[in-house]
């Protein structure tokens, strides 16, 4: 032990000078910091209250371990700030706005009325009416504003009123990341995420995506629908002035929108004045244009909400299933909204039509206020380039989803044998197996008597039962040998059921589905096909009447005309016009719905003027009625069921007119029959909606 110690001298002793000097001078500034940072407290050498007094070493020791453990705390909560993958719910879901025809709005459908718009779209100085509203130093500041950070913790703590001083970085944090709490974690959060979005987006980024989801009052987020809820304009429309007004509702719509009360209108004024003042003074507005901006822009009055009720509901889930069927959005992407869709429904035609059958029902039950509920009207009108202008899908959307404009559940009764003569006008008849086909003209005779047998090309038609089936005509009427052009204008059914037979029924389906019908809506390919078993929907049945009205021409039907997201078009397809019929044919079938409305079953229908053709339509188990016509370039189906609501099976007509069952009431195809009730017929009512709308009668 002796010899080590002796050894561990002899090192020592052996170390040079200089390092022995060094060391010593390390060990001295250690002792001495230990000395002065050592808490020595109570304060030796002090006496009284003085022992308590804390000595300027210790207090700037106590501020650097302070700063140094917040700063740290900092360091690492930053660390471990990411910023958030998915945005608030709000702030990537948007509306979908559907247009009329006219290009005025008709509904907004989504949570939240919203629409993403470029920074390009928005006019400079209205981007900056924003900045300097909110934050004119946005293009040089670091994304986060340290004085107003401190000044609203200092409020928090202190309990005073909730403070901005946010960047517009930290603001499009909060609206689109968090949420609008007043607390302190949220507000690092907040700082936090500013500042590592600041590094990751530009600043045109950041601008963008804050006016997108910033809260403009009346129900809107977003500097595009504010333009809209406030001017009725788009956003590239509005000049420095609106701006300076939309960017006062930044800082608080509900205090701001003049439309609440004469204190909002008077802060709203003071505002905007103050928006353009700083304008002025940051160099983003002219003194000349400044002093050309004397009168408070006025903002229109808050618009009335658009909803689903009445027809709207009707129209807007036509357009959206066409959207769904002629293009590549997906549901999940309609959902996220965004969508600008423009339909081809005409706002006046709609309310016509739908006035038209509000008149019709209140005659279909005991009395006005109790009309028979079971009824179900559809109509549509489709013009000859295939745009849906209006339809009448129920009694409300709100009070009834399903759209009877639509439905495929109604038989077309004798509206039908359109669709056999154009087939018998096209392609002739074989009356004889293994015999060529041989042509029929509009003035080809046919037998109209009551009760006649059936013929086939092998011979009489033959049922289950093993009995000859016999064709029966309305009321039991024998008409003797017509012309086909008269048995189509008048509802011979013997007529028309032997020229389907003559034809071929799978001919008949064939001219249907080429001018408009869906095959999936045919009947069974059964003699009582040619009368109307088949259940096209009023839009189908009007669709396929416009291709004679257009000389054969037929375009499908469609209910959107354009379609837009954020700005961009959005592709829709549509099919092209094509030749359905041969021109000679489609004109004979026109000349034959004149005649049912000069002479025929469809004589009400005069009233419409000079062109007008039609065919009205009874089911021969009386259980749906129709009015298919069109004048000019507009078709319009009416159809007329009463369905059991429990079961929603199809119910005779008869007695419809007291909201009874009266049994045999036959219909009347004149369209002047009367129920037991006193009411119209049944038959009557499609007729009766299709004269007062096409006529324009209240």
């Amino acid at each position: 032990m002796i010899e080590r110690r002796k050894g561990a001298h002899a090192r020592k002793a052996a170390a040079p000078a200089g390092l022995r000097r060094l060391l010593g001078t390390r060990q001295g500034t250690a002792r001495r910091l230990g000395r002065w940072l050592r808490p020595a407290y109570p304060r030796p050498g002090r006496s009284g209250w003085r022992r308590w007094v804390p000595s300027w070493r210790q207090t700037l020791g106590l501020i650097f371990s302070c700063v140094g453990v917040v700063t740290g705390l900092l360091a690492i909560m930053y660390a471990r700030t990411e910023i958030p993958a998915d945005l608030n719910a709000f702030a990537t879901q948007q509306d979908n706005v559907y247009y009329w025809a006219d290009g005025t709005e008709m509904a907004r459908t989504g949570e939240v009325n919203r629409q993403d718009l470029p920074l390009d779209k928005v006019p400079e100085k209205v981007r900056w009416a924003a900045l300097a509203a909110e934050n004119e130093t946005f293009y040089s500041d670091s994304g986060v504003s340290p004085s107003g950070m401190l000044r609203a913790v200092t409020k928090m703590i202190t309990g005073g009123s909730t403070q901005g001083g946010s960047t517009i970085t930290q603001q499009y944090v909060k609206n689109a990341y968090l949420n609008q709490e007043q607390t302190f974690s949220r507000k690092l959060s907040e700082m936090f995420i500013a500042i590592k979005l600041d590094r990751k987006l530009s600043k045109d980024e950041i601008l963008e995506q804050y006016l997108n989801t910033s809260w403009y009052g009346r129900g809107t987020y977003g500097i595009a629908r504010a333009a809209h809820a406030y001017y009725d304009k788009d956003v590239s429309e509005l000049n420095a002035s609106e701006g300076a007004f939309l960017a006062s509702l930044l800082k608080g719509a509900a205090l701001y929108d003049p439309a609440v009360s004469a204190k909002n209108h008077e802060r709203a004024v003071e505002r905007w004045n103050w928006v353009l003042d700083r304008m002025v003074a940051i160099g983003k507005l002219s003194k000349k244009e400044r002093a050309s901006y004397t009168r408070f822009p006025e903002p229109v009055r808050p618009p009335h909400p658009t909803g689903l009720a009445g027809q709207t509901g009707y129209l807007v889930e036509t357009a959206r299933a066409y959207v769904t069927a002629h293009s590549d959005v997906s549901d999940q992407d309609f959902a996220r909204g965004g969508y600008q869709i423009h339909t081809t429904f005409d706002r006046r035609r709609v309310e016509a039509l739908a006035k038209a059958v509000g008149k019709a029902r209140a005659t279909l039950g005991p009395d006005p206020d109790h009309p028979d509920r079971d009824l179900r009207i559809g109509a549509a009108s489709v013009t000859t380039d295939g745009r849906i202008t209006a339809l009448y899908g129920g009694e409300g959307y709100l009070k009834q989803g399903f759209n009877d404009a639509n439905s495929s559940v109604v038989p077309a009764g004798s509206a039908f044998t359109p669709f056999v003569y154009a087939a018998a006008l096209r392609d002739g008849v074989q009356k004889e197996r293994g015999k060529p086909r041989t042509p029929v003209t509009p003035a080809t005779l046919y037998d109209g008597d009551d009760k006649i047998s059936l013929l086939t090309p092998e011979g009489p038609y033959w049922d289950r039962s093993g009995k000859i089936v016999k064709a029966e005509n309305d009321n039991g009427k024998s008409w003797g040998k017509i012309s086909l052009k008269n048995a189509v204008a008048q509802s011979v059914n013997t007529s028309m059921m032997q020229l389907g037979m003559d034809v071929g029924l799978d001919r008949v389906g064939k001219v249907g589905v080429e001018t408009g019908l869906l095959e999936s809506s045919l009947g069974e390919k059964l003699p009582s096909f040619s009368l109307g078993t088949s259940t096209p929907s009023a839009i189908r049945m009007a669709d396929a009447y416009a291709t004679f009205a257009a000389e054969g021409r037929h375009t499908d039907p469609y209910s959107v005309s354009g379609l837009r997201r954020n700005g961009a078009d959005v592709p829709v397809e549509r099919s092209k016009p094509r030749q359905a019929l041969p021109a000679p044919v489609a004109k004979a079938v026109d000349d034959a719905l004149r005649e049912a409305v000069r002479h025929g079953t469809a004589l009400a229908a005069k009233a419409a003027g000079p062109g007008t053709a039609g065919k009205t339509g009874t089911a021969q188990d009386a259980k749906s009625a129709w009015f298919v016509g069109y004048r000019g370039d507009l078709s319009t189906a009416v159809s007329l069921a009463r369905i059991d609501p429990k079961t929603q099976e199809l119910l005779p007509l008869d007695g419809s007119g007291d909201g009874k069952d009266k049994g045999k009431d036959k219909s009347d195809t004149k369209g002047k029959g009367k129920t037991k009730a006193g009411g119209p017929s049944p038959a009557s009512v499609p007729l009766g909606i299709w004269t007062r709308y096409m006529t324009g009668r209240s």
